[in-house]
C-alpha cells in the first residue's frame, strides 16, 4: 500500500483536503480542479462502485484495516494517514466517519442521452442548500425518478454534504446541469416531456390528479427554498401542481415535497 504518514498540517500533498468547512471556497475550488470529496467508507465504496476514480485517500490509522480491501485495489494511489489532531487541523473538523477520499470528478453526462432514455425527471431550480439537494437525490433514487437536472445556480450535487445526505445516491442517479433556464423548458418539451411546476396557484392541479394521468414522460420542477419557482418558470411549464395541505400549513420543505411528488407521479406500467 502506498502509505504516507503526515506530521504537519502544512504538508502540500494534502491540499485537496484543506479548508473543507469553507463552503464558498470549496464550491468554487472543487469543480474548477476536477475533483470532489467522498466522506465515510460507505460513500467511498459507492463512488468506486459507480466507476469513479480516487486521487488519494485520507484517514486516521485506526481506519486502515476497514478500508484495506479498497486501498489494495489502488496501489498507485497515495494513502495519507495522520493523528486525529493533524487531520482535524488540515480539514477543519473531526473525522468521525472513517475516511475521506479525493475523487476525480466524472465527465458531465450528455443531456440528450439522459432525456432520451428517461420517463421521470426532476428539475431543481436554484436550490442552494446542499442538504436539500442530497435529500432530493436520495428520494429520486428510491422513488422511481430516472434523472435529475439542475439549473445554473443550483448547488453542486457532488459537494461533500450533498453526497453524504444522499447516502451516495448522487452517484447512481444520472444528472446534468442545464445551461439556459428557464429556456430549457422548451428542450424538455422537444424530448416529449410534460413539464409540471410545483407551485401554489388557483389553477394548480393536485399531485394525486397529476399522478393519475400517468404521463409517458414527466418532468417535475422544484423551486428554491425561500421563494419557490420563478414566475417565468411557472408560466413556461405545461401545468402547475400542488400538494394539498391541512392544519394551516401552506407548503412542505422542498426535499419533503419532492418525495411526495415523486411517489405520487411515479410511472405506472399499463
Amino acid at each position: 500500500m502506498n502509505i504516507h504518514y503526515l506530521d504537519s498540517p502544512a504538508d502540500p500533498r494534502v491540499y485537496d483536503y484543506t479548508h473543507l468547512k469553507d463552503v464558498k471556497l470549496r464550491t468554487r475550488r472543487e469543480p474548477a480542479e476536477g475533483m470532489y470529496i467522498a466522506e465515510s467508507s460507505k460513500v467511498l465504496r459507492r463512488a468506486l462502485a459507480a466507476g469513479h476514480t480516487p486521487r488519494s485517500f485520507f484517514l486516521a490509522e485506526k481506519w486502515l484495516d476497514d478500508l484495506s480491501d479498497i486501498v489494495e485495489q489502488y496501489p498507485d494511489v497515495p494513502v495519507y494517514i495522520g493523528s486525529e489532531a493533524v487531520l482535524e487541523e488540515i480539514t477543519g473538523f473531526h473525522l468521525h466517519r472513517g475516511a475521506l477520499a479525493a475523487m476525480n470528478r466524472p465527465a458531465p453526462l450528455d443531456l440528450g442521452e439522459i432525456l432520451s432514455s428517461a420517463r421521470r425527471v426532476a428539475v431543481l431550480e436554484d436550490i442552494v442548500d446542499h442538504t436539500n439537494v442530497g435529500a432530493i437525490f436520495r428520494s429520486a433514487a428510491g422513488l422511481g425518478v430516472d434523472a435529475v437536472l439542475i439549473t445554473p445556480r443550483c448547488a453542486d450535487p457532488l459537494y461533500r454534504r450533498s453526497i453524504r445526505v444522499s447516502m451516495g445516491t448522487v452517484f447512481q442517479v444520472p444528472w446534468a446541469r442545464l445551461q439556459q433556464w428557464p429556456a430549457d423548458l422548451e428542450l424538455l418539451g422537444q424530448y416529449g416531456f410534460t413539464t409540471a411546476a410545483l407551485a401554489l396557484g388557483s389553477e394548480s392541479v393536485s399531485v394525486q390528479d397529476l399522478g393519475s394521468r400517468n404521463y409517458d414522460k414527466l418532468a417535475l420542477v422544484l423551486g428554491t427554498e425561500g421563494d419557490g419557482l420563478r414566475r417565468a418558470t411557472v408560466a413556461g411549464a405545461d401545468l402547475s401542481v400542488q400538494i394539498p395541505m391541512s392544519g394551516g400549513v401552506d407548503s412542505l420543505n422542498v426535499a419533503a415535497a419532492s418525495a411526495v411528488a415523486f411517489w405520487e407521479c411515479r410511472y405506472r406500467t399499463q
